[in-house]
């Protein structure tokens, strides 16, 4: 127990000093895995963390706030966002942006757009000269395309996670609405890239909510499906999805995990708490123009609407709590104040027309699920829109029953997709939790085929991924009738349940164009070793973010293997042939059974379709949703000759895919918002860093003129030092706020460095001084250790006992000059610093003193390691006759064995071997603690030393010479 103590005690004294001596820590992001997510609203912006060791939280902002206003602002060539920003927004409502999410993807001829001139009219809005796309343009030099601001909004969101976790984060994922189609996913790619963010996955909000939401229910689902109807009314729009929980075992895996599967889902992209503060902003400024306070329409002023709109904000959270309120603003419009009253029920009145908008979600969400009210285990909410209580109402009297309200309706999506973040980062391992989510709008693919026989061409249409079919999902289309380049699109379907407004808005309804090329080469290169024409395969993808992609293309067809191709082969090609088409055929029944439980199928070329109703072929009927084979492989398939077999060929068929939504920003557009983004980031920087060294310049100068004045610092300074210092100091000062022309960091820096200089020597040597009777005391505390164990150390030497002789002479009187060197350097440092004054250059620091701690702890060390290792030599056993006496051991062993010259010859290597293990043991390393080792061995030994007389057997009275 000694040994320990000491050990603890020296390390973690030096521990502490050594920690002491740290001036100034310094924060450093580190290497890890750690992941983000980031629920991205219209108004709002929510920040997911999960880091090694710590639990999925929200990351705070620089207000200490878990959500931020996603508005960004430039004015005076500084940008701001979030809180910031809206205050810059009231001032200058042109230099503020926000509800920027819808905008995405989207032309400026869109309807989307439209709506959103008429609810921001100070806005000037043009098309991009490429792309037609939306881009905020101020001035003459002031532009940005939606792409740009929304990357900003990322850029900021990553600094939060990576301030939240000190930690390097590059991976995220991000939350869409689900009526997000293919242009707006992608342009919202395209805008995490330009933030340097890798895209996990989109994951759609009520997705991510649903997952949350399961992810703290798993204990509650079964082999039994459950039906949940998760509503939510946002900011921009309301949405709702019925989902179902289910514990399924995996075919392949054979694991079985909970699953959560969207199975119906209903929107209004243009229904939520904006809507409703619009309203209450219109009602004001009508009731503003009516006082005729003024002859200016109080709409024709940006920074009197904004000021209208932030009152309405505040007022609609107020009077979702509360029956009634005043409105109040200071100074409106040309140093008017404005006041007037609101009730609950005149906003409810303005907002008549909106609250049956609110079950029409909820109806179709049900209707695409095929499952009706009564099922539903419960319909839970989320969002802030729906804290209104009317909202609540006009749903709770649809369904007539109790609403959900156990999630947090802020960060419910945030949190489900952080988690999504952790399972698909290869840094966690999280309990599995499957997402199965829902295709929202329909894609088709769309041909044109000549019959051949001078008739009219045919326009044909297959559905590939219909309403409501879960994705991630592969599908193959087959084409065995087209002999000559041609072409197909992939659009979206049957879009008939949306109104002719929300079809404007998804804008084209084409989403890519392939063209197929060489194709009458290639057949007619094959031609002649053609046994079975399988036609064209097209692979189509729709992957976890519900982005939709054509995979590849290729000619697939049996060819005749002859006899003396198949003598060539070697019999472990063979065998794989035979393997191949093995598991061929099973995934063939594999594809079958996926079609049965209902995907839907796509149909070949020459199914029956709506425009036409040609009776198809057998061959002709093809689906798959497997794994598209990347390679030409090969598959064996027997003849009527068993010598005779087909192989499948599968070669590549040279095509281009074209997108015809809205292009996505790419080559140069995207590089030249690439360097506008890095140029704003590095003036943000450089502003920064001079705000950061003016800052520290300043309050340098501060404390040092107030410590100075203090009696502790004042003493270590001496008269001249002092005068020198608070002269600079008040130099500084003067300079400090005197309009400097284009100012440096640099600048302020290197005024900061000559300033540290100067005072680090008082501030120094009162450290010391503060510092020094804490080092002294533990240094004591060391050496009074020391000897104690230097006392007990003397008694394991050869010449006080040479049975335990762990230490030599040598060692104890090194020990013993190291003690003693040291309390003879400490006794005559201590009183020559005890003689000079508080101002005199420090003679003894805590350097010092740490340096002869750090010599005495590794004597100590040494010697306490060597007793850990240390063993008493075993002494050389004496054989006895076996006839007068044995050890005990050795009776148990005869009684056991009995006679024989086999017994004997064993008991004789069992004596060698013991002899040479306790030979091996003498040399190793023993793990005992200090002297009570040897007596342990010292009591064995005197054990061992007792005879007993032996059990009379055969042996016993035998000879030797015979035995």
């Amino acid at each position: 127990m000694l040994q320990q103590k000491l050990q603890l005690g020296f390390g973690g004294v030096l521990l502490m000093l050594l920690c002491i001596m740290a001036f100034q820590p310094h924060t450093t992001f580190v290497q890890s895995a750690a992941v983000m997510s980031v629920d991205l609203g219209t108004e709002w912006f929510k920040v997911g963390v999960v880091s090694p060791g710590v639990p999925m939280e929200i990351a705070l902002n620089r207000e200490s706030k878990r959500k931020t206003p996603a508005i960004i602002a430039f004015r005076d060539g500084v940008r701001t966002i979030g809180e910031d920003a809206q205050t810059i927004g009231i001032r200058d409502p042109t230099a503020a942006y926000g509800y920027l999410l819808d905008l995405l993807g989207k032309t400026i001829d869109n309807p989307i757009v439209d709506l959103y001139r008429k609810r921001f009219p100070y806005y000037t809005i043009v098309g991009d000269k490429e792309r037609n796309t939306v881009v905020f343009k101020k001035g003459d030099t002031e532009e940005f395309s939606v792409e740009e601001l929304i990357a900003q909004l990322l850029a900021k969101a990553k600094e939060y996670a990576q301030e939240s976790t000190e930690q390097q984060i590059t991976e995220c994922v991000l939350t869409v609405p689900g009526y997000f189609g293919q242009a707006e996913r992608e342009a919202l790619l395209v805008a995490a890239q330009l933030a340097n963010l890798k895209v996990l996955q989109l994951i759609n909000d009520y997705a991510a909510v649903a997952l949350n939401y399961g992810v703290f229910h798993r204990g509650e689902i079964n082999e039994t499906a459950q039906y949940f109807l998760f509503y939510d009314m946002g900011a921009y729009k309301t949405s709702a999805a019925v989902v179902s929980y289910q514990v399924v075992k995996d075919k392949q895996t054979k694991e079985t995990n909970p699953v959560v599967q969207v199975l119906g889902v209903g929107y209004d992209r243009t229904l939520g708490g904006l809507e409703i503060q619009l309203r209450l902003r219109d009602y004001l400024a009508s009731e503003f123009n009516a006082l005729k306070k003024t002859k200016t329409d109080v709409t024709t002023s940006p920074r009197a609407l904004a000021k209208l709109f932030k009152e309405a904000g505040r007022l609609k959270n107020v009077l979702s709590a509360n029956n009634d309120h005043y409105a109040q603003i200071e100074n409106l419009l040309e140093d008017h104040d404005f006041k007037l009253p609101v009730s609950r029920e005149k906003l409810e009145e303005l907002c008549a027309d909106l609250w049956p908008r609110t079950t029409k979600p909820l109806e179709d969400a049900l209707a695409s699920s095929n499952l009706s009210l009564d099922v539903i285990n419960q319909v839970i909410l989320f969002g802030g829109g729906t804290r209104v209580p009317r909202v609540q109402e006009t749903i709770k009297a649809l369904i007539k029953q109790e609403l959900g309200k156990n999630l947090n309706a802020d960060e419910s999506a945030t949190m489900g997709a952080v988690y999504k973040a952790a399972d698909l980062s290869s840094g966690f391992k999280v309990q599995k939790f499957i997402v199965k989510d829902a295709v929202v709008f329909p894609l088709q693919v769309a041909f044109e085929r000549d019959p051949g026989d001078g008739g009219a061409v045919k326009h044909v249409k297959r559905v590939l991924f219909a309403q409501m079919n879960p994705y991630p999902q592969k599908k193959v289309i087959t084409f065995n009738k087209h002999t000559d380049d041609f072409e197909f699109y992939v659009n979206y379907g049957d879009l008939e349940r949306y109104s002719a407004a929300e079809v404007a808005a998804l804008g084209s309804l084409n989403v890519t164009r392939v063209q197929l090329q060489q194709v009458k080469e290639l057949l007619e290169k094959s031609k002649k070793d053609i046994v079975d024409n399988k036609g064209i395969k097209a692979y189509f993808y729709l992957d976890e973010s519900g982005i939709f992609r054509c995979t590849g293309v290729e000619y697939v067809y049996d060819k005749q293997k002859l006899d003396e191709e198949l003598d060539e082969d070697s019999t472990l090609a063979k065998l794989g042939s035979t393997i191949s088409k093995l598991f061929t055929k099973e995934a063939e029944k594999t594809a079958d059974g996926e079609t049965q439980q209902g995907e839907q199928p796509t149909a070949e070329e020459e199914a029956p379709n709506s425009e036409e109703s040609a009776k198809p072929k057998k061959s002709d009927e093809e689906a798959a949703t497997g794994s598209k084979t990347e390679e030409p492989s090969t598959t064996t398939a027997e003849a009527k000759n068993e010598t005779v077999k087909l192989v499948t060929i599968k070669t590549p068929v040279v095509h281009t895919s074209e997108l015809k939504f809205t292009a996505p920003l790419s080559g140069a557009g995207y590089d030249s918002s690439l360097a506008k983004l890095l140029a704003i980031n590095k003036v943000e920087e450089q502003r920064i860093r001079l705000e950061s060294a003016f800052n520290a310049l300043e309050s340098h100068i501060g404390e040092v003129q107030q410590k100075l004045e203090e009696a502790p610092y004042a003493d270590c300074a001496t008269a001249e030092e002092k005068e020198k210092l608070l002269a600079e100091c008040s130099k500084l000062a003067d300079w400090l706020y005197e309009d400097v022309e284009n100012p440096k960091p640099e600048l302020y820096e290197n005024k900061l460095a000559k300033l540290q200089k100067l005072s680090n020597v008082f501030l120094a040597r009162h450290w010391e001084h503060e510092e020094r009777p804490d080092a002294i005391k533990a240094l004591k505390g060391m050496i009074e250790g020391a000897e104690k164990f230097m006392t007990s150390a003397r008694n394991l030497t050869k010449e006080t006992n040479p049975d335990k002789d762990v230490y030599t002479q040598v060692e104890i009187d090194t020990l013993n000059k190291v003690i003693d060197e040291t309390n003879a350097w400490l006794k005559t440092e201590v009183a020559a610093q005890k003689k000079l004054s508080r101002s005199d250059d420090v003679r003894l620091t805590v350097k010092d003193i740490t340096d002869k701690m750090s010599v005495l702890d590794r004597e100590v060390k040494y010697l306490m390691n060597k007793i850990k290792n240390w063993k008493p030599k075993a002494k050389p056993e004496i054989k006895k006759p076996k006839e007068t006496t044995t050890t005990a051991g050795g009776d148990e062993a005869e009684a056991s064995s009995g006679s024989g010259n086999g017994s004997n010859a064993e008991e004789e290597r069992t004596e060698e071997a013991a002899t040479s293990e306790n030979a091996e043991q003498a040399e190793a390393p023993n793990t005992a603690e200090e002297a009570t080792v040897a007596e342990e061995d010292e009591k064995k030994e005197e054990q061992e030393k007792e005879t007993v007389t032996a059990t009379p057997t055969v042996d016993a009275n035998t000879p030797h010479s015979e035995l």
